[in-house]
């Protein structure tokens, strides 16, 4: 027997945004490090545990992604609360654990949180 599930427009059309690939960054990435913390950037290298990142920003708190790599693929949905301080140019860390691919809309999403000063 065959039954028929009964959905909104709207359901519908996040259900099916969920499951439709995410179109991926070149090389943007969210890298996690030993101790150093979490940042975004442009990956420059990588040499065994060390990476170098360009026009990288520290993910010091998120909000509205419930892990990194929930921010990597959808970005933040609560970005008036993520403390994002401000671009820098380059950054060498070393002790790199996780190195994570990010799609175009969680590089706009970071890209868009507003400088935390302090």
């Amino acid at each position: 027997m065959t039954k028929t599930l009964e959905v909104s427009d709207e359901t519908f059309e996040k259900i099916k945004s969920q499951l439709e690939p995410l179109e991926m960054c070149d090389n943007y990435v969210i890298v996690r490090t030993y101790s150093a913390g979490c940042f975004a950037g442009e990956l420059k290298s990588r040499d065994g545990k060390e990476v170098v990142l360009n026009n990288v920003r520290r993910l010091w708190y998120w909000d509205g992604a419930a892990s990194l790599s929930q921010l990597a693929a959808e970005g933040v949905s609560k970005p008036e609360n993520c403390k994002f301080p401000c671009e820098v140019d380059e950054i060498i860390l070393t002790e790199v654990i996780e190195i994570i691919p990010c799609s175009k809309k969680a590089q706009k999403s970071i890209k868009k949180v507003k400088i935390w000063e302090a």
